[in-house]
């Protein structure tokens, strides 16, 4: 999911929001710097997922091509899950 960064400093200021209300977390920084730590970590996830969609897309042509036409019978959405879900578990991504 690609997200404008107006979108991450909105989200990031909902998320710090309602933790502080909820009385979840208390600041012991200056609300910018950990306004801008959520956003980071907002980036650094959603790039994470763009490597592993990446990834993902160029092993299942990688196995495709080994098999040399045998995939005719293959479901590559599923092919395609599977490798995902495997390459998230292995990097510990939380899809």
């Amino acid at each position: 999911m690609r997200l404008k960064d107006d979108q991450i400093g909105k989200l990031g200021e909902k998320v710090l929001a309602d933790l502080t209300a909820a009385g979840q977390i208390v600041l012991k920084k200056e609300r910018g710097i950990v306004l801008a730590a959520i956003k980071e970590a907002v980036r650094a996830d959603i790039k994470a997922e763009e490597d592993l969609e990446k990834d993902t897309a160029n092993l299942l042509e990688q196995t495709l091509r080994s098999m040399r036409g045998g995939d005719a019978d293959i479901d590559r959405h599923k092919m395609l899950r599977m490798i995902k879900e495997k390459l998230a578990k292995d990097r510990k991504i939380v899809l």
